[in-house]
């Protein structure tokens, strides 16, 4: 029979679950779909949970953070967009807002900018508010904010 731990948690699964959080930051949704591929008791996974929390494997604040700056930095996306996946994977609102508040507002900016820039390079359209139409549509569908795509494209060089 596999060791088990002193809350009746098969080692093999807690050890999975610490590794599967040390490889990159994790929220609850993640860890808990996880678990869902183990096919344990339910009242398992509160006890895994709470035991990856207490020895700092798995922190939803600090995931938020890490989350916003790299689909940021990496995906190019922009707050709204980062928002609503921050939500569909359940975070606390609070986390959420503090995420999104470490993100640095010239970086954001200048990002956008990058995006537009290379959208407008690849588009042949040659009517010039067609255009901005279809560069305003792809930074919004990015997740960008459409106050601030238009700021930024009434001010382009």
């Amino acid at each position: 029979m596999p060791k088990q731990t002193e809350q009746n948690i098969p080692d093999w699964v807690l050890s999975k679950m610490k590794q599967y959080c040390a490889y990159q930051e994790r929220c609850m949704f993640d860890v808990k779909t996880k678990l869902n591929t183990f096919h344990m008791r339910e009242e398992l996974y509160e006890k895994i949970i709470i035991k990856l929390k207490r020895e700092d494997y798995l922190n939803e604040e600090r995931f938020a953070k890490v989350f916003a700056s790299g689909k940021l930095r990496i995906n190019k996306w922009g707050k709204n967009k980062i928002y609503a996946t921050l939500q569909q994977k359940q975070v606390p609102e609070l986390f959420i807002l503090e995420g999104l508040s470490e993100i640095d507002q010239e970086e954001y900016i200048t990002i956008l900018r990058d995006i537009i820039s290379k959208k407008s390079n690849e588009l042949k359209e040659s009517d010039f508010s067609k255009k901005m139409k279809k560069l305003a549509n792809f930074a919004i569908s990015r997740g960008f904010e459409s106050k601030l795509v238009w700021d930024v494209l009434n001010f382009r060089d």
